[in-house]
C-alpha cells in the first residue's frame, strides 16, 4: 500500500515536470500575437475639414487628439520613423510632430509624450516631401527652392528650415537625397507646356550645380531614391539619375501607349522601385537591369502603397477588394473583399497604410479607421477618429521590446 502510494506520487510529480519542460520548450507563436500590433507603432491622421489630428494606438484601439495649424494637411513620416512632417501646401507651412518613441535597435524607449515639434517651416507652396540621411526636405512649388532641416532639431527651440536656392524657375517639382549628401532636383525650362519639369540636375547643399542635366523628357512627376539611385516618373520613360551624374531612361512596356508612372515608391531591395499609373497598374522597376515587370495590371486601383518595412505592396481597388503582394517574389499573398465599393468619382476616397501585420484604411463616410488583419483577412477593429479623415501615415517602430 505504501509503495503504491509513493509510486503514484512520483508519477504525478514526473508528469508535472514533463508538462513544465514541454511548455518551456514550446516556441510556437502565441495565438493572438499575429492579431496584435507592435507596441511602439502609432497611426497619425489628418482631417479634411478641421485642424484635428488623431493619433491612434492600434494595440488598445484608443485615440489622442491634437490640433494642427490648418485643415486638410498632408502627412509624411521621416526616415527615422520617430517624427512626422505635416505639410500645409496652400498655407505655405510645414509642421513637425514627435511620436515620443526612440529606437535603439533591439528595443524602443519612450522619450516624452507625443507632441508637436518646435521645428516649423515657412515657404512658398511646400509640396513634395522627402526624408533621407537624417534630413527633412520639401520642394517648394511657389519659387522652386528646397527647404532642409535636421531630424535631430525637431524639438530644438527656434529651429528653422534652411532654404536652398538652386536658381530654378517656380514649378511643380521634386527632389531626391543621395547618401553622399547631394540632391537630385527637377529643372523646368518651359519646353513642355504646363507645370511639369523636363530635366533633373544634381546640386550640393548650397544650391551649387554639381552635374548638369544630360537628358530631356516630356514631363516629370513622382520620384523616389535609395541613396544611390534617384528614380523619376517621366512621360519619356523612367528617368534614372545616379549620384555620380549618370542618367538613363528605361523604356515602358510596349503596351503602355501614352501611359506613364506618375508615382514612384521605394522598396527594401536595392535598385528596385515600384512604379504606379492608374492607366495600367503597378510594376517593379529594376534600375540596374533596366527592366519593368508587372506586379498587378489593373485600371481600377484606388490605393497603391508600400508597407512600412518596404517589403510588401498593398493594392486597394475601387470595388473594395484588397491584394497584398510580396515585393521579392511579386506573388499575391493575401486577397479579399474588405470594404464596400467606392465610386471612382468620390470626392474623398479611403486612404491606406500597411504594417507587417495589418492594413489601416480610412473610412471618410463614418469617421473611422479600419484595421485589417492579414492573418484573418477581415476588419478586426473600427476606431473612431475625426469626422472626415483625410490623410494617414505610420509613426514609430515595428518593435514591442522596451528597455
Amino acid at each position: 500500500m505504501t509503495k503504491t502510494y509513493f509510486k503514484l506520487i512520483f508519477l504525478f510529480a514526473l508528469s508535472l515536470f514533463v508538462v513544465s519542460c514541454s511548455n518551456d520548450d514550446d516556441n510556437t507563436v502565441a495565438p493572438d500575437e499575429a492579431l496584435t500590433e507592435f507596441k511602439y507603432l502609432r497611426i497619425l491622421l489628418s482631417d479634411e475639414k478641421t485642424t484635428q489630428l488623431t493619433l491612434v494606438n492600434p494595440v488598445d484601439a484608443t485615440s489622442a487628439f491634437f490640433n494642427a495649424k490648418f485643415a486638410k494637411s498632408s502627412l509624411y513620416t521621416t526616415e527615422s520613423g520617430r517624427y512626422a512632417g505635416i505639410v500645409h501646401r496652400v498655407d505655405n507651412t510645414v509642421e513637425t510632430f514627435d511620436s515620443g518613441f526612440e529606437s535603439h535597435g533591439d528595443h524602443v524607449d519612450v522619450d516624452g509624450l507625443p507632441k508637436f515639434g518646435a521645428l516649423i517651416g515657412q515657404s512658398a507652396l511646400p509640396t513634395h516631401f522627402k526624408s533621407k540621411i537624417g534630413e527633412i526636405l520639401t520642394f517648394n512649388d511657389g519659387d522652386g527652392t528646397l527647404s532642409v532641416a535636421k531630424e535631430k532639431d525637431v524639438n530644438t527651440a527656434g529651429a528653422q528650415f534652411k532654404i536652398i536656392n538652386a536658381g530654378l524657375l517656380a514649378h511643380h517639382g521634386a527632389m531626391a537625397a543621395f547618401g553622399n549628401g547631394t540632391y537630385a532636383i527637377t529643372v523646368k525650362d518651359n519646353s513642355v507646356t504646363g507645370t511639369l519639369p523636363e530635366k533633373v540636375k544634381i546640386i550640393d547643399n548650397t544650391g551649387k550645380t554639381l552635374f548638369e542635366p544630360t537628358l530631356v523628357t516630356k514631363g516629370i512627376h513622382g520620384n523616389a531614391s535609395d541613396g544611390t539611385y534617384a528614380v523619376f516618373g517621366s512621360a519619356s520613360g523612367v528617368l534614372v539619375v545616379e549620384n555620380n551624374g549618370k542618367q538613363k531612361l528605361i523604356a515602358f512596356p510596349e503596351d503602355f501607349g501614352t501611359a506613364w508612372f506618375g508615382t514612384i515608391l521605394e522598396t527594401d531591395y536595392n535598385g528596385k522601385f515600384v512604379g504606379y499609373t492608374a492607366a495600367k497598374g503597378a510594376y517593379l522597376i529594376d534600375v540596374v537591369n533596366g527592366t519593368i515587370k508587372p506586379i498587378i495590371q489593373n485600371t481600377t486601383i484606388m490605393q497603391c502603397k508600400v508597407s512600412y518595412n518596404h517589403k510588401k505592396l498593398g493594392i486597394l481597388l475601387h470595388s473594395g477588394d484588397f491584394k497584398l503582394f510580396d515585393l521579392n517574389s511579386l506573388q499575391a499573398e493575401k486577397e479579399g473583399k474588405i470594404i464596400t465599393e467606392t465610386a471612382s468619382d468620390a470626392v474623398l476616397k479611403p486612404q491606406i497604410q500597411l504594417t507587417e501585420k495589418f492594413a489601416y484604411i480610412t473610412s471618410p463616410s463614418t469617421g473611422e479607421l479600419l484595421q485589417l488583419s492579414f492573418e484573418k483577412m477581415s476588419i478586426v477593429n473600427k476606431i473612431k477618429v475625426s469626422n472626415t479623415p483625410y490623410m494617414i501615415t505610420i509613426l514609430g517602430f515595428e518593435n514591442s521590446e522596451s528597455h
